[in-house]
């Protein structure tokens, strides 16, 4: 008989990343990909640890971490992006550097290709009983980057279904085409542009990658006085570039930051956390900000919804993993739907509610399932559902 693990998921408004900070573990990890003539992809992976530095155990407080794979601009290297690391991994994200592609005549297609792999690699590391990151890997995961690895990145969701969100940051047209890449691009999307970027300016690139992408929920943010590289920490060869054209940021690198800080943080938070919390934080804070401009055709979540939910009672998902069947209890009234999907997103089953739910799960394939319940005037409760057999 299975021993049971109860979980209680909080509501959506609930359900938010934690708030514990967590220090920063790093290894260094070369994957090979054979179906591409054994490729070598030299990694930078940090990660939530409890002691800081290198090959320290992960954190022991933190049951999983969402991954993000990001890729860096032309013949610039990974350590110019420490400003993201400082930034997430504290908060619970593993962010993972590849370092291909770093010459002058780099291969866009590949790069692409390298940061859905390194996502994929990751995701088997968290099944590697010898990895640090055993048991420790999220399967909601994100690719981003900036400039020349803001354009692969949508070469990369344009080829790889499996990944969650995008996030770009001052990205650059390439070679195949990302603009044309982003009419693929259904998973929320968050474009960052900055307003006086001489290097890939906005009308020419970031906001054609907006318009194209397919995604239900997405946004476009224009740092006022942002420039290409005040996206990154102070780069020779990117500021170098971008002293050979005009305008001049009117920010400093400094407020640069704190401005994406503000929404990365949330966005993420929303898409790869569930937290409905987070989603109204970004909305808000939108709304409300005159340092940026802004496209979006979705809210991540609204006032109502939030409180809503907050007075609904916790729903109970058990025994969770589970072989054979899965109780759905204290389920508001005004839920009447659960939809089960795979981790593509690719529909299951659907069942009606009426308070709870038994489900048997004897026939599901061992794996990591998702779960919605849905309502009237209420955003989707959302959770994750481990089958093991």
């Amino acid at each position: 008989m299975i021993k049971k693990l109860f979980i209680i998921l909080l509501t959506f408004a609930q359900f938010c990343a934690s708030g514990q900070t967590f220090q920063i573990g790093h290894i260094t990890v070369t994957f090979v990909d054979s179906s591409r003539s054994n490729r070598a992809v030299a990694t930078e992976i940090y990660y939530p640890a409890d002691v800081a530095g290198d090959n320290q155990a992960f954190a022991s407080t933190l049951a999983v971490a969402p991954v993000i794979s990001f890729g860096h601009g032309f013949v610039m290297t990974y350590d110019a992006y420490f400003n993201f690391r400082d930034l997430l991994v504290p908060k619970g994200y593993i962010l993972a550097f590849p370092k291909t592609e770093g010459s002058l005549s780099p291969s866009h297609s590949d790069f692409g290709k390298d940061l859905s792999f390194v996502l994929k690699s990751i995701n088997k590391q968290g099944l590697l009983s010898s990895s640090i990151l055993y048991g420790k890997v999220d399967t909601f995961n994100c690719v981003m980057g900036h400039s020349m690895g803001g354009g692969a990145s949508l070469l990369a969701v344009q080829s790889d279904p499996s990944i969650k969100s995008i996030v770009t940051f001052a990205a650059a047209e390439t070679t195949p085409s990302a603009i044309a890449a982003s009419s693929a691009v259904k998973i929320p999307a968050l474009f960052f542009a900055g307003v006086n970027d001489c290097v890939s300016p906005p009308v020419s690139n970031q906001q054609p990658m907006y318009v194209a992408a397919m995604s239900d929920c997405k946004h476009y943010i224009g740092i006022k006085g942002g420039s290409h590289c005040q996206m990154a920490e102070s780069n020779v060869a990117c500021s170098f570039g971008e002293a050979t054209c005009s305008p001049a940021p009117t920010i400093s690198r400094a407020t640069q930051h704190k401005i994406i800080d503000s929404y990365l943080l949330p966005w993420l938070d929303y898409t790869l956390k569930a937290s409905c919390t987070s989603g109204l934080q970004f909305n808000n804070l939108l709304a409300a900000d005159t340092s940026v401009s802004y496209l979006k055709n979705c809210n991540l979540c609204n006032s109502s919804s939030v409180a809503n939910l907050s007075a609904s009672p916790q729903i109970s998902v058990y025994p969770n993993p589970s072989a054979d069947w899965v109780s759905f209890d204290h389920i508001p009234l005004n839920c009447t739907q659960l939809v089960i999907t795979n981790i593509t997103g690719e529909n299951i089953a659907t069942y009606p509610l009426q308070g709870r739910l038994s489900l048997s799960v004897k026939d599901y394939a061992s794996g990591i399932y998702l779960y919605k319940i849905i309502g009237h005037n209420t955003a989707p409760i959302v959770g994750k559902l481990q089958v093991r057999h």
